[in-house]
């Protein structure tokens, strides 16, 4: 039988807060402080939970204390639970002032340019007065906000594997397209220019350690081709599109993002073994506030057709080459 030992009235909220408060502090003396207590309050309610769960959750250490294995669990749990407390409060005290509240939404490259701001401005249409908060952030970093209860949702690119308590929502395909700008000496051809000849271009890659980056290569390498000796290598957006438009190099990106940038031409060069599902990343175990729910909605609605336009282009393209 599974033991209520957490529920029978000993573990207090309050424990929870000292315990992460210990975690992000590092020392009992620096956890007192934030919380405007005293260190033998602080020692009391450590040694409380320690003693109610019969093991040891930081190790003493010369200079503080760090969690242990147990503590490291117990705590990413704490910080759900005082995560879902403050999200409970926040929606009671919206519903007395009859607002929906905020939505706070992380997202990293594919999806951030058309996907997520289309369900945005749908959303803002029906509920002007709910607050959106968008967060860029690197995929493993938005995976810890998520799970810490800073983020209600992501949207980008899915995962092949991902924490055991997130789950994922494909929304639509995106496939990732070679790219330069208009009037680039490539587009001059009468026929698409194979991956050799575009080698002798300058070229932004991916960092390394990334998806597109590994699927890049594999591309390469399945073509018998090294990677181009004339490249920059970068993650930045920003940057990337000022080179694009600016000078001579080809990159790889997420189709939409060419698309809707009239200053870019998609090269009719394929990349068919590269494609990003694309979609909704979401805690399993935490329920979704009204705003978040909301937003899904219009994720749902965008997604479905992003999906049928990216048929149709490629349809269109198609029959192109045909």
């Amino acid at each position: 039988m599974v033991s209520d030992r957490l529920l029978d009235g000993r573990l207090k909220v309050r424990h929870l807060v000292l315990l992460t408060a210990i975690a992000d502090e590092g020392t009992l003396v620096r956890a007192a402080e934030s919380l405007h207590i005293t260190q033998p309050v602080v020692t009391r309610a450590l040694r409380e939970v320690e003693d109610l769960l019969g093991v040891q959750l930081f190790e003493r250490m010369p200079r503080g204390v760090t969690p242990t294995e147990y503590g490291r669990a117990f705590i990413e749990r704490a910080r759900s639970v005082l995560a879902e407390l403050r999200a409970a409060d926040e929606e009671v005290r919206l519903l007395q002032t009859g607002r929906l509240g905020t939505v706070t939404v992380g997202t990293h490259l594919a999806g951030s340019n058309l996907l997520l701001p289309r369900a945005i401005a749908a959303l803002k249409a029906e509920h002007p007065r709910l607050t959106v908060v968008v967060r860029e952030a690197t995929p493993d970093t938005l995976q810890q906000l998520l799970l810490a209860g800073d983020l209600d949702l992501t949207v980008g690119r899915l995962s092949p594997t991902v924490p055991v308590r997130l789950e994922q929502e494909r929304l639509h395909q995106e496939p990732i397209r070679l790219v330069a700008r208009a009037g680039h000496p490539v587009h001059g051809g009468n026929r698409a220019s194979s991956l050799a000849e575009l080698i002798a271009f300058p070229w932004i890659f991916p960092v390394a350690q990334t998806a597109l980056r590994d699927e890049l290569e594999a591309v390469f390498f399945h073509e018998g081709l090294p990677l181009p000796a004339d490249r920059v290598e970068c993650t930045s957006m920003l940057t990337l599109r000022n080179l694009l438009v600016s000078t001579d190099v080809i990159a790889a990106l997420p189709m939409f993002i060419a698309v809707d940038d009239r200053e870019l031409r998609i090269l009719p060069t394929p990349l068919s073994s590269i494609r990003r599902s694309v979609g909704v990343t979401r805690p399993k175990d935490r329920m979704p506030s009204p705003a978040a729910s909301a937003l899904l909605v219009h994720l749902r609605e965008v997604g479905a057709q992003l999906a049928e336009f990216e048929r149709d282009y490629e349809s269109s393209e198609g029959a192109g080459r045909g």
